[in-house]
């Protein structure tokens, strides 16, 4: 279980000290939580939080009842938490099977690597030799950094907006891959979303505005009336 017990950070600029997170209360043990919102609420820093990449101003994180507010991103991967980017990291010099490798933390044979890149509907053979670099597209970077989530099969997988870059892949495919990595590791995936089609796979959605949390619930609670407002962008297109 993840608790989250008055959770504020700021920031200090030029114009002074900004709060970026208001004392944000969460337990969250569920198989699919969604985190939704306006841009610039607060989402993607209170995940980075959880991850470790960020350091809370106040409050504490509790992971499976072990305060783990002052470990290290590499001391929470540790523990079982996995991260995501938005526009996920470049490796020059590191090719696709070496990243995939040391997500599952071993030597990963061809079959190994070509079974995570098939889910994540890439061509094994069109990438297992390439670098980590910028001849590959966001998209591209966007699935292969999905793969290596599915190499590590932690029991907590952060995603920031998995489905940006992914056009030409199905919402289909991505909730498919969601769907096995629970299957596989019966663990929690924390996604944040703007997409209606995500956040009808959440069994809870968290929507975050201002720093705080606004509302909380099950979906048959809260996306109707996010979808009578402007803070989902409802996918129109066909799967």
């Amino acid at each position: 279980m993840l608790e989250l017990e008055n959770i504020t950070y700021r920031v200090k600029d030029d114009q002074g000290e900004r709060t970026i997170l208001n004392g944000v209360n969460l337990s969250m043990n569920e198989r699919f939580v969604a985190f939704t919102g306006p841009n610039g609420g607060g989402k993607s820093t209170l995940a980075k939080v959880i991850a470790g990449i960020i350091r809370p101003t106040e409050g504490r994180i509790l992971w499976d009842g072990e305060d783990i507010t002052s470990l290290s991103v590499t001391e929470r991967a540790k523990r079982g938490i996995s991260y995501a980017f938005q526009q996920p990291v470049r490796f020059k010099g590191l090719t696709v099977r070496d990243l995939i490798s040391l997500a599952a933390g071993k030597n990963a044979g061809v079959s190994d690597v070509c079974a995570y890149l098939s889910e994540v509907g890439l061509c094994a053979r069109d990438y297992i030799d390439r670098e980590v670099n910028a001849s590959l597209s966001g998209g591209e970077l966007k699935r292969i950094e999905i793969a290596t989530i599915l190499a590590r099969g932690t029991k907590l997988s952060v995603f920031d907006e998995p489905e940006a870059g992914i056009d030409l892949w199905s919402f289909g495919n991505l909730i498919n891959v969601f769907e096995k990595m629970y299957a596989k590791t019966q663990g929690n995936i924390l996604i944040i979303s703007h997409q209606e089609r995500i956040l009808n796979i959440a069994d809870r959605i968290v929507v975050i505005s201002g720093g705080s949390v606004e509302k909380s619930g099950t979906k048959e609670e809260i996306l109707p009336g996010l979808l009578g407002g402007d803070t989902c962008r409802v996918l129109t297109e066909k799967l």
